[in-house]
């Protein structure tokens, strides 16, 4: 049921996952298996060789509790099963009565889901907000509106069961297994010998998400926060070594070490577009010469209240970045009022006015308590004529140099990255570096192309410009950015030493830039 977020195991990829456990003659005594569901992996237990005596399995759902006691009584074994029907969220795993003394698995699938999918659902099967602000640190990973609900297992499970040195190994989306390796660094939780096997969701789930075997050992006196990364559950040797370095997740540890003299911070601050939320609304196209919203409706409004807008899938186009739509700006500064507009755009008021209760039922929470009609992610900076741009969605960083069209600044939505530039020659300068072989190198070493938004603000602003600006060949560099500068036909930059007054540039300047 999609309201407790559950994927039931198939049986062979259980054993997939028993073999890999046990690989180098491993056992254990006991057995714990939460949201057990109906028993996958109880069952995969009893049949190993060498089998844990004493299994419990925990599961909400009462139809699965019964499929599973059922499978439990059907195996005719000595072991001793115990299936009880509780509720996770309200359980203390440390209280659990064992009839076997020795090494303990905790194994299985939790949910693979957000709590706020289960808000929308109404679910119930939600681990209470004071317990998650309990645990100290907890937003780190998670955030406070939203989090993954097999990291708060995860957590619950370290904590709660450190005493007895479990080895916790479980199936999860990969970002859940950093998440959570990177929590326990942060919390100096005891766990060690951390490993990820990557799994194919889509072929035992028919799920589109990156996934993982995520396991660890927990309570050992030494702990380690790296984690080798296979690229399944059978493969020998890891591809990759996930670490922490300076607080932040690492990728690829090799050639984040190689590459380490580029984290730093860029002089510049990195940007995210026009945050609106209604699509529908906001973004028009020209016909005709009219403008039509997405709904198919004309728009009559004022002109200087819209902007080209450029997308990440334009950003990733061939040729210069094209924009296809418009987009409406309410505001030119997060302070100001929209209501304004009713004397300075009668027509753009009206427009407004026929959809606000869209408006005011926009989801995100960063519209409570805002005027209606409220944009984020605008400021001065939006309205520089010139920028460097990047999506955060794709897997490899293009960075784009942008310049007016039609006269107006470009403007970028919420999905792209931006930094504001003076003039087209500091674009370019900027666009070069960044492209550079060795920004890339390090950009991948530390972005994960599995997560929903790979680039990010802190991402991207943790790679110092300056730093690969001293790194490159000067002249090959200023070739590039004049090649770049006469594609469009502007002035050369005349010098390489010119170079570095547009790296070090200023957020100051951009102040000047304004709307209307």
């Amino acid at each position: 049921m999609r309201e407790f977020g559950d994927f039931q195991t198939p049986r062979e990829l259980v054993q997939a996952v028993l073999v890999a456990l046990h690989r180098g003659g491993r056992a254990w005594s006991r057995a714990l298996e939460p949201t057990c569901g109906a028993g996958s992996f109880i069952h995969g237990l009893c049949s190993l060789p060498t089998p844990p005596q004493d299994i419990q399995g925990i599961e909400i759902q009462s139809r699965y509790v019964e499929r599973a006691r059922l499978i439990s009584e059907s195996l005719n074994t000595r072991i001793n099963i115990r299936i009880q029907q509780k509720d996770l969220f309200q359980l203390n795993l440390a209280q659990l009565q064992w009839s076997q003394r020795g090494p303990l698995l905790v194994v299985g699938n939790p949910p693979w889901v957000t709590n706020s999918e289960l808000g929308v659902l109404g679910s119930a099967n939600l681990p209470s907000k004071s317990n998650i602000k309990g645990l100290r640190g907890l937003a780190a990973i998670t955030g406070e509106s939203n989090f993954d609900i097999a990291e708060y297992i995860w957590i619950k499970i370290i904590k709660e069961l450190a005493w007895a040195k479990p080895t916790i190994a479980m199936l999860c989306k990969t970002s859940v297994a950093r998440n959570v390796l990177k929590f326990a660094q942060e919390e100096q939780l005891p766990v060690s010998g951390a490993a990820v096997y990557r799994i194919n969701a889509k072929k035992w789930f028919d799920a589109a998400t990156d996934a993982c075997l995520f396991s660890m050992e927990v309570g050992l006196e030494k702990s380690d926060y790296t984690a080798p990364v296979y690229s399944d559950l059978s493969a020998a040797e890891p591809e990759s070594l996930l670490s922490i370095s300076n607080g932040s997740l690492v990728a690829n540890t090799e050639i984040y070490h190689q590459l380490k003299f580029l984290d730093g911070e860029c002089a510049l601050e990195w940007r995210q577009g026009i945050k609106h939320d209604l699509a529908t609304v906001m973004e028009l196209r020209e016909a005709s010469g009219v403008l039509i919203n997405k709904r198919g409706e004309i728009v009559e409004l004022e002109e200087e209240y819209t902007f080209p807008l450029i997308k990440s899938s334009d950003l990733q186009a061939e040729g210069e970045p094209s924009p296809r739509y418009r987009v409406i700006v309410t505001q030119k500064a997060l302070t100001e009022d929209p209501s304004e507009l009713r004397q300075k755009a009668p027509l753009l008021w009206r427009y407004l006015n026929e959809h606000v209760e869209e408006f005011r039922n926009r989801k995100s929470s960063i519209y409570s308590g805002r005027p209606d009609f409220a944009m984020f992610g605008i400021g001065g900076y939006s309205f520089s004529p010139f920028k460097v741009a990047v999506s955060g969605l794709y897997k490899s960083g293009l960075f784009r140099a942008l310049r007016p069209y039609d006269d107006k600044p470009l403007l970028l939505d919420d999905t792209c990255y931006f930094l504001a530039c003076e003039s087209l020659q500091q674009a370019c300068v900027l666009t070069e570096l960044l492209n550079h072989p060795v920004s890339a190198e390090f950009l991948n070493s530390i972005v994960f192309s599995d997560s929903k938004r790979p680039f990010t603000k802190k991402v991207l602003q943790r790679l110092d410009v300056e730093a690969v600006w001293r790194y490159v060949d000067k002249g090959e560099l200023l070739n590039r950015v004049n090649s770049h500068l006469q594609r469009f036909g502007a002035e050369p930059v005349a010098e390489e030493d010119a170079i570095l007054r547009y790296v070090e540039g200023s957020e100051q300047q951009c102040q000047q830039f304004r709307l209307l």
